[in-house]
């Protein structure tokens, strides 16, 4: 006989795993991985629902330390990871929230910064408060008074444009947020 699906076996009473979810059908004897069904996710989640909160706007579960104190990306976890392009949103893996919103695995980020990577993969927005290194870079373009040439930056963290003349010293530094992390630009591609 058919029966429904249960924790317990109804025939013999057999417990079927420690942790059960009636929603997922899912059953597991390592209660240490501290199981939990979101249902905003629709998913059973690992690592203990008091740990974690459900942002709605972002659509997926993040660790209470960013409630209040992440960029909100409408389905940014439901995305492949820009490194490893592993599925984000069911993954098993600890992600990481870059302060420009988009997410990718933990151990991901870290390898790109043992690469020298310091911008989000995605938007090229700084992934750390650059402000102490902008002080000391300062310091060395002005010592070195570096000549780009006229022309135009764009800066990708605030997306300002700045036109920059021979002779200007940190010609590379956006004028708006006082950030390095900028390109050259044709006039052409400016925005309208």
């Amino acid at each position: 006989a058919v029966e429904s699906v249960a924790q317990v076996c109804s025939n013999c009473g057999v417990c079927m795993g420690e942790y059960f979810c009636r929603a997922c059908k899912f059953f597991d004897d390592d209660v240490d991985k501290e199981q939990y069904h979101c249902k905003d996710c629709g998913i059973c989640r690992v690592g203990g629902k008091d740990n974690f909160f459900h942002c709605k706007k972002c659509g997926s579960c993040y660790s209470v330390t960013l409630r209040d104190k992440h960029v909100c990306i409408e389905g940014s976890m439901k995305n492949n990871c820009p490194i490893c392009y592993e599925y984000l949103f069911d993954s098993l893996r600890e992600s990481s929230v870059l302060r420009c919103g988009h997410t990718m695995h933990l151990q991901c980020f870290h390898e790109m910064l043992k690469h020298d990577k310091f911008t989000c993969p995605m938007c090229s927005v700084s992934i750390f408060d650059m402000e102490k290194f902008l002080r000391a870079l300062d310091a060395e373009i002005e010592a070195k008074f570096l000549h780009m040439g006229k022309g135009w930056i764009v800066c990708n963290d605030c997306w300002d444009t700045t036109r920059v003349y021979p002779g200007m010293a940190g010609q590379r530094k956006c004028c708006h947020c006082q950030s390095y992390n900028t390109c050259r630009v044709a006039p052409s591609v400016l925005p309208a």
